[in-house]
């Protein structure tokens, strides 16, 4: 007799008598899914530009990904939103970013509904989706869809990729993390990495290995049972991270430059069809320096930052192509439905030299050439946060203008690549329909079979805004299902219809020609004078790279397409325009514990992420600690904050505190006390006075005097000439205890536990100081 099922929430099937002899089971049916369902696999690389794959025309060596677009189809018509989390919104859940409330990232959020970094539950995840059809589902990598202040172990957890449909999740939450050293979550708690540098570790590497052992868990029980995975690598975000086995091999072949880079990657296009034949290159950047006219120190280092970034990207590569292989070797490639997109275009973060830091950037700070040189052989080391300069960043874009966080074609065509030989059976083709990251979720549901839901955990949906572009794989001719879509990134903005683009540029088409750097408010008469006057008109369908303003022969249709601009904006909460940039991370922003001004932590605890942690910048502050010294005496780390980009950590060394402040790994203001901590229960005290204004334009924070006290007694003060003024770094929470990230300084080996006990740290930030006795301080010197 067949097992009788029934679905869940229905009526019982079976016949209930006063026996089991008279009665006849039931059983509430499995979720399955449907026989010969496919799996889903989402690979999503980070900053990466439309010609730096090999399969889009870049000599960047990329054999594995290369396979994907060789046995599936390249769209070369894909957009996004210019920015890394408000495009992965869009890829997760088919909805608008401003729709999602992510009109930037999570650490740059305001109080409007279109920015606020909470995404609706309104607006369900594809995993939320699939997880209810029978799917399993994975989350591997990074995340940053989580309100920066809701990252910590307080939570709340709804809007964690386990709150989001992902049953399991292997990754980093944040926006970027250190490659060698990174900040590990493992589904709903911080775990450390399995090793360091020395041992070999890459992130990239524990990705890959986890994404395999997650499906092959599940494939070796269930072996029919799909699965969806997000599979989102570090790179090739910043920091620049790669052993130098990789980044040798390309030796030498950036010495030509970025013009060079273009024209090569240019003409390889046109050859394999990504670009129009009548296709035109587009001007040299006038932020971008003429390679020629470069000093040859210049062009040696600039050269080595490029070949540290192809390296990483073929590393990248290759353990993708680990898992690939995997699936092959489980006989489910065929039949997974695999989606390369990158996020955005090449970033910008570099500067126009390029950083051995990635945090001189978040904090104005500018690059030096002869800083930069001396580090020139620890490019892709643990001891950078590296990132490459503009000129490589444009020619990362090629054909196009500009980059990432700009809504040009620099900043939002990005390479996708569909891979699924059991469905699609054009091989090696490419498709020209226009197609945005919103349209990745319905084209899934589409192939599938499946209807969006209306309600997904008791809460009703809001309509998907993305279409399905599945019509287009087996028909290269097939017409676009997507006729308009907006753009707005910090201000800039842009519109595509039918074939025409229409580009407000914020501050300016560059910075040279704007006078100044993006970052400044846009005031009600400066958008008025916006709207009226600096919106170009491109016709994308005969102008591919955008190349030709031709608004004043075609004024009637521009007024046209900036009055459909609001339209959309009104639709999909873009409104207020906010051209601010790094200004938007000092923005006060609600936090899940009420305001304090003192701050209690513990051993044995997770790390406080940096965006959860006391903001100690420009402020005066204490830190105290309840440490108890055994016999003998204790070194190592009470509290930290930070890694290789900056930050801030008390610490024990022969006995004696010391407080170093990390300014952007430049230079390490120090307070060391005179006198070793005493055995026995002790309260060891930091004060941080400031005695000037902080110049944030320039990359200063607060000048300020450092003291240190041993029971309420000072032992040791310093003047602090700099601080940081804008960010610590995103990638190393406050920790106490240990600081078992990358250094924050030379002076001791990560994780430098405390040999005695600290029963607590208090940080606190009311600017209540212990008087300030020079005198005393004086005298107590002179008798050293």
């Amino acid at each position: 007799m067949a097992m009788k099922e029934y679905r869940p929430g229905s009526a019982f099937t079976g016949v209930i008598g006063r026996t089991v002899e008279e009665s006849s089971p039931a059983w509430p049916a499995p979720n399955r899914a449907d026989d010969g369902a496919p799996n889903v696999l989402f690979i999503v690389l980070d900053d990466t530009g439309f010609a730096q794959l090999g399969c889009y025309g870049s000599p960047i060596a990329t054999p594995n990904i290369d396979r994907l677009a060789d046995n599936g189809i390249r769209y070369n018509n894909m957009h996004t939103t210019a920015l890394c989390s408000p495009t992965r919104s869009c890829i997760l859940t088919g909805r608008n970013h401003h729709s999602n409330a992510m009109a930037c990232i999570t650490e740059a959020s305001t109080g409007f509904p279109g920015a606020n970094g909470n995404i609706p539950h309104e607006n369900g995840f594809l995993a939320e989706i699939l997880r209810d059809e029978g799917y399993n589902t994975y989350a591997i990598g990074k995340w940053h869809l989580t309100p920066a202040d809701q990252i910590s172990a307080a939570g709340p957890y709804d809007r964690w990729p386990l709150g989001r449909g992902f049953e399991r999740y292997y990754g980093f939450l944040g926006g970027e993390t250190h490659q060698y050293y990174p900040e590990l979550v493992y589904d709903n708690h911080q775990v450390e990495p399995p090793g360091g540098p020395d041992d070999g570790y890459h992130v990239t590497e524990d990705l890959v290995d986890k994404a395999v052992s997650f499906i092959a868990d599940a494939k070796q029980v269930a072996p029919n049972k799909p699965f969806f995975m997000y599979f989102c690598p570090g790179a090739m975000h910043a920091p620049h991270h790669v052993r130098k086995e990789w980044s040798d091999k390309y030796r030498g072949r950036f010495d030509d430059g970025w013009d060079a880079y273009r024209q090569q990657a240019f003409d390889k296009q046109k050859e394999l069809g990504i670009v129009p034949p009548d296709a035109e290159l587009s001007r040299h950047d006038p932020d971008v320096q003429q390679w020629d006219e470069l000093s040859a120190d210049e062009r040696k280092l600039y050269a080595r930052m490029m070949e540290v970034f192809a390296g990483f990207l073929e590393h990248t590569d290759h353990h993708i192509g680990r898992l690939i292989d995997f699936l092959e070797q489980l006989g489910e490639l065929d039949n997974t439905l695999i989606m390369l997109i990158s996020d955005n275009g090449a970033s910008s973060e570099g500067g126009p030299h390029g950083s051995i830091n990635e945090n001189f950037f978040f904090n104005n700070v500018p690059e030096s050439l002869d800083v930069n040189l001396e580090r020139i052989d620890d490019l892709g080391g643990p001891d950078t946060f590296n990132h490459y300069a503009w000129g490589w960043t444009w020619a990362g874009n090629t054909p196009f203008r500009r980059w990432k966080r700009e809504t040009y074609r620099g900043g939002i065509s990005d390479p996708f690549i569909v891979h699924w030989p059991a469905r699609i059976a054009a091989k090696g083709e490419v498709r020209h329909q226009y197609t945005h990251a919103i349209d990745m979720v319905p084209t899934v549901l589409d192939v599938l079979g499946i209807e969006a839901p209306a309600t997904i955990g008791g809460v009703t949906q809001s309509p998907i805004q993305g279409v399905s572009f599945a019509h287009t794989f087996d028909d290269g001719a097939a017409a676009s299902s997507r006729n308009t879509q907006y753009f707005e990134m910090m201000g800039h903005r842009s519109l595509y219809h039918d074939g025409w683009r229409a580009v407000c540029p914020w501050p300016g088409p560059s910075f040279t020609e704007s006078g100044g750097f993006f970052g400044d408010p846009i005031s009600k008469e400066r958008l008025t004078d916006l709207d009226a006057n600096s919106w170009e008109l491109y016709h994308i369908d005969q102008d591919f790279a955008e190349n030709h303003d031709v608004a004043d022969e075609h004024r009637d249709r521009l007024i046209s397409m900036i009055g459909t601009w609001y339209v959309e904006a009104g639709k999909f909460d873009v409104l207020p325009v906010d051209g601010r940039g790094t200004a938007r991370f000092a923005e006060e922003r609600p936090q899940i514990a009420v305001d304090r001004i003192s701050y209690t932590y513990y051993r044995g605890t997770q790390r406080v992420p940096t965006n959860a942690a006391p903001q100690l910048l420009n402020r005066p502050h204490s830190i105290t600690v309840d440490v108890d010294v055994p016999s003998g005496g204790a070194d190592g780390v009470l509290v930290a904050q930070g890694g290789t980009d900056g930050g801030f950590i008390l610490l024990v060394q022969d006995g004696k505190p010391r407080w170093v402040h990390s300014y952007v790994a430049l230079e390490f203001p120090t307070v060391v006390a005179t006198e070793a901590i005493p055995e026995g229960r002790h309260e060891v005290r930091f004060e941080f006075e400031v005695t000037g204004e902080p110049d944030i334009a320039n990359g200063r924070g607060t000048p300020g005097r450092g003291q240190m006290y041993i029971d309420g007694r000072l032992v040791g003060a310093a003047e602090v000439p700099i601080t940081t003024p804008l960010s610590l770094g995103l990638t190393s929470g406050l920790g106490v205890g240990e600081a078992p990230g990358a250094p924050i300084f030379e002076g001791y080996q990560p994780p430098f536990e405390y040999g005695g006990v600290i029963h607590s740290v208090t940080i606190d930030v009311s600017g209540e100081l212990i008087e300030d006795d020079e005198a005393t301080l004086r005298r107590l010197m002179a008798r050293q």
